[in-house]
């Protein structure tokens, strides 16, 4: 999860055809969703199932911004905040195929010569320990977030700016050792972008548009607000205040997280599009296109860090369970084994993902409002889904 105002609790290999989907609702699914849409007090809600490779349900309900007339459609955009690190870790082990990186490259290796002064135990920090937040870079402080909410931005193009905002971190120490603990760390996927960037010498939002979004033929998938500037286009956002005003937040930097965040969580796409993601995972990469290679893939899968329950973690956080490369590894009460999960938020949106490579099965569930309430409406109906098209015990 990204928080904007608070701390947080916590090149391709070969091509194939990408997966094409029919822009349909299945019939039904939209009487559930709204259903819990209206249970839940939500704008809008969109969920849908991949099974074996075809979209098997899906649907979107609800108005795009609260106080608007305009309904959602089942093209609409919606944001995924930090579903978004499970795509820079797969643009990672592109890196890692390439000979660019290796999982144990360090910050030093690959950022030193452009952080001069880089403390010495931060430069010996490596990919995969960023990856897995067990890097020792806290979670989100009030000082890391003063670097994301730097004036530099209006002066720096991104790749430039993930570097100053790096620099005026590089002096700091990890607060624990690194491999040796979880710290949810939107600072770290930061790191991993500004060393994709060098690697690659093209920027984060390149990659994952030129290396992510086009060959899985994401024709919705952007970055940032999910609504175009003027226009009431895509679900948006809504801030909650501490009194419980609520604001829909459609344009403008306040509409998201900072730019800079990118590779931590400002993906947006419909939810066909993240159900066609949630399929290419769930089928390993098999179908294609072949983004990574199989071993790169099931390294990106493997826990590496097992998460203590984190009482105090906000919806959008990962809250227990094991950690592998911007996923979490979780078995939950109502599945067979350990699925891939994750949660995303800027704190005005909410989005869900639950992927399980055994039974090629992924579920999402996408809202335009954050909180607990779009936590409670996203876990009962990612469960219910998962629960109706997981294979059955025999």
């Amino acid at each position: 999860m990204i928080h904007r105002r608070s701390c947080l609790a916590s090149f391709l290999l070969a091509f194939a055809p990408a997966p094409s989907f029919a822009l349909e609702q299945a019939p039904g699914l939209n009487d559930e969703l709204e259903q819990a849409r209206v249970k839940h007090g939500l704008p809008a809600l969109a969920a849908a199932v991949v099974k074996d490779g075809k979209i098997v349900a899906s649907g979107a309900v609800g108005v795009r911004a609260l106080g608007s007339a305009v309904k959602v459609t089942i093209g609409d955009r919606f944001h995924l905040g930090s579903d978004t690190k499970a795509m820079t870790a797969t643009l990672a082990g592109m890196m890692v195929d390439e000979g660019k990186l290796q999982w144990t490259s360090t910050i030093g290796d690959v950022l030193g010569p452009a952080l001069p002064g880089l403390n010495r135990q931060l430069a010996a920090v490596t990919l995969e320990q960023l990856l897995s937040h067990t890097s020792g870079i806290p979670s989100d402080t009030n000082a890391i977030l003063k670097l994301y909410y730097s004036p530099d931005a209006f002066h720096y193009n991104l790749p430039a700016l993930r570097l100053r905002v790096l620099s005026a971190w590089k002096s700091h120490a990890p607060a624990t050792p690194p491999g040796s603990a979880f710290h949810y760390a939107n600072l770290g996927y930061l790191t991993v972008g500004a060393m994709l960037e060098t690697v690659a010498r093209i920027s984060w939002e390149e990659l994952i548009t030129t290396r992510i979004y086009a060959p899985l033929g994401l024709a919705s998938a952007g970055l940032g607000p999910q609504a175009s500037t003027g226009k009431l286009d895509a679900p948006v956002g809504h801030d909650v205040s501490d009194k419980g005003v609520i604001t829909p937040m459609p344009w403008g930097p306040a509409a998201d997280v900072p730019p800079v965040m990118g590779p931590a969580g400002s993906a947006h796409m419909s939810v066909l599009d993240f159900a066609a993601w949630a399929g290419w995972n769930a089928g390993r990469g098999k179908r294609g296109p072949a983004l990574v290679k199989p071993d790169t893939l099931a390294a990106i899968y493997r826990p590496r860090i097992t998460v203590a329950k984190l009482a105090s973690s906000g919806p959008g956080t990962p809250k227990e369970g094991q950690y592998a490369f911007g996923w979490g590894v979780v078995k939950f009460d109502w599945t067979s084994g350990p699925v891939l999960t994750h949660n995303g938020s800027n704190s005005m949106n909410l989005a869900k993902i639950i992927v399980d490579p055994d039974h090629d099965l992924g579920v999402v569930v996408m809202t335009n409002f954050p909180g607990e309430t779009a936590e409670q409406a996203a876990n009962e109906t990612i469960e219910a889904l998962y629960r109706r098209h997981a294979p059955k015990a025999t």
